[in-house]
């Protein structure tokens, strides 16, 4: 199971429904890929709900009775990667990992914010627009209050601009070549990544092309199957709601 970009201690965290997925699905070995915390907002305002603890009690219980769980520090979470330590507690803290299916591929599994051009040289834009995805993010709070008291369900406003907005389009793009490149380079049959809050399974420049989405809007996982098959797995207040492949909630397993 591949889990990134819960940003715990956020308002934005849909702690409860990732709750909700993890009492629906188990797995041998699960990958935190970055930015489950969110220290950028914890440094600036403290805001830690009984929720968000217990997300992170579930992944212990987890690892004290068996599950490996791997931890790769993101951008949000990048005190992890300054520390001298490599485990914390059942947890394993590794920058990148390499990760081999049941039937035989090889995958990258990493963050993402490498690849991410106006992270690596301009953090500072970076900062500016974390500033931003909040306000949004509140806005969407609102709206989908009115929303819910309608009878409508859930919707995005971030995930609708990220798709029809033509710069985060863009952006999206570049983020997803330079994934590419890297990965053909590497001579692996593909990568498993977050970072940039859009979850997508696709083959891309002879490459296949993982993203596990988040826990902030479209509330995504990717979890392998028993024969290695991996899939994006969407979750909302109703449960399970779609896969890339027609497969029935209860055959998702993860190795």
């Amino acid at each position: 199971m591949f889990l990134s970009d819960i940003h715990l201690g956020t308002r934005g965290c849909q702690a409860e429904l990732l709750l909700d997925f993890l009492q629906h699905h188990n797995a041998e070995t699960i990958y935190l890929i970055g930015d489950i915390i969110d220290g950028w907002r914890l440094r600036r305002k403290k805001y830690w709900p009984a929720s968000h603890q217990e997300v992170f009690d579930v992944l212990l219980e987890r690892g004290r009775n068996g599950t490996r769980i791997i931890y790769l520090p993101g951008n949000h979470d990048e005190f992890l990667r300054q520390s001298h330590k490599h485990r914390f507690g059942c947890i394993e803290i590794v920058d990148n990992a390499q990760y081999v299916t049941a039937d035989g591929r090889s995958y990258l599994v990493i963050h993402g914010d490498q690849y991410d051009v106006v992270i690596q040289n301009a953090k500072w834009l970076a900062f500016l627009g974390d500033r931003f995805y909040a306000t949004a993010l509140a806005l969407n709070t609102w709206l989908n209050i009115v929303r819910r008291s309608l009878g409508l369900k859930y919707w995005s406003l971030g995930a609708f601009a990220k798709k029809h907005v033509k710069q985060f389009v863009s952006i999206i793009g570049q983020f997803e070549a330079a994934v590419a490149t890297d990965i053909k380079q590497r001579r692996l049959h593909g990568v498993i990544c977050g970072h940039i809050h859009h979850a997508a399974d696709r083959e891309m420049n002879g490459i296949h092309y993982l993203n596990s989405g988040d826990w902030v809007e479209s509330c995504t996982a990717i979890c392998e199957l028993y024969d290695g098959t991996l899939e994006i797995v969407r979750w909302d207040e109703t449960g399970y709601f779609g896969a890339s492949t027609s497969l029935d909630k209860e055959r998702i397993v993860a190795a």
